[in-house]
């Protein structure tokens, strides 16, 4: 198998990269977004942006409104709004717990009026946030492929079965699906999640797993499509995505319990196009576009509560056992994260 090895100086560049990204001037709402016709709306990357640019525009269009779609993690739009203040350069963010706390301690954000929603109370209470309605819950776990190597009980295996040796990658902390992952292992092998040293240690005497450490989960799924690696950290929806291409690919919920994380549309602080903006918000919890998100590649969990899980989600996370997910304390976690990310980066380094 070929490793994929970062050094001192292509990781330094990466996280050079994220902060440049901050600093760059944005002109898409010049270009795009010149009336109040036009959303111009952050969204992760790779499917989540597909799915809504092909779903959610045709919406919008009958509703007598534009999207503009633009790509970025969670942290790139921190970083973006916050370079921007008072002029931002997206109308709506979409972000976890972890990124919506420092968007409010931030006054990056604002709440919303659900009263502009028609679809607002078709979400259970638990999905209407005063920030923004939460889309879907991400469910995180472990995917592997079968063909390579024996279907994980959890975490404690990829370190301690032999099977596994140079075959799992991982990602750094600003990933929330990584550090969701670690907080687990905290549990595991220290005396809580916010236990790193016990994790750093636990890498430290496992170093085969510094191999093939990159910058996101799309870099892993890249790597899982070329049987470069059989396992990583991941989503239900990374799953389903490498599904739809063909791969041989399973998801693990860890003995230990599935991280999860709810994901919700912000409205940004000083958006200048309201109207477009909540119409975005609300097709996004619309029963047609839920339902629509529910089919193979994406597969989202539908948070409108008239949309029937299909069978195949329902095989992942059925809406009773939403209850039963670990949702980690974000508030913990983003006291610790930069140091946990400058600890990490050090030890990746080497």
């Amino acid at each position: 198998m070929k490793n994929v090895e970062i050094s001192r100086r292509r990781f330094g560049q990466l996280m050079a990269g994220v902060a440049a990204s901050a600093m760059l001037p944005f002109s898409l709402r010049a270009l795009a977004a010149a009336g109040s016709g036009t959303a111009v709306a952050a969204t992760f990357p790779g499917n989540w942006e597909d799915a809504y640019r092909t779903i959610l525009t045709p919406i919008l269009k009958k509703e007598g409104f534009d999207l503009t779609v633009s790509p970025a993690m969670a942290q790139d739009q921190l970083a973006k709004v916050l370079a921007s203040p008072g002029n931002p350069p997206y109308d709506t963010l979409l972000m976890s717990p972890g990124q919506m706390t420092v968007a409010i301690e931030k006054d990056l954000i604002q709440k919303i009026d659900p009263s502009r929603l028609k679809n607002w109370n078709l979400l259970d209470p638990a999905f209407q946030g005063e920030y923004g309605p939460t889309v879907t819950v991400e469910v995180n776990g472990i995917a592997y492929n079968p063909d390579l190597v024996p279907r994980p009980k959890g975490y404690r295996d990829l370190f301690e079965n032999p099977a596994y040796k140079g075959l799992v990658s991982w990602t750094g902390f600003a990933s929330n699906t990584a550090v969701m992952a670690y907080t687990e292992l905290a549990k595991i092998y220290g005396t809580g999640p916010d236990d790193m040293a016990a994790v750093f240690k636990l890498f430290k005497e496992h170093p085969e797993q510094l191999t093939s450490i990159v910058d996101s989960t799309n870099h892993q799924m890249t790597l899982f499509q070329q049987g470069e690696i059989a396992v990583f950290m991941c989503s239900t929806g990374n799953v389903a995505r490498l599904k739809s291409l063909g791969l041989n690919a399973e998801f693990v919920h860890p003995e230990s319990g599935s991280p999860a994380a709810p994901v919700n549309i912000h409205l940004t602080k000083g958006s200048k196009n309201l109207d477009a903006a909540y119409a975005y918000m609300d097709a996004a919890i619309s029963q047609a576009a839920q339902t629509a998100l529910m089919q193979p590649p994406v597969e989202m969990f539908p948070t409108n509560k008239n949309v029937a899980l299909t069978p195949a989600i329902a095989a992942y996370v059925t809406r009773e056992q939403l209850k039963s997910l670990v949702y980690p304390d974000w508030a913990a976690i983003n006291k610790n994260r930069d140091n946990w990310i400058r600890q990490f980066d050090s030890l990746v380094a080497g």
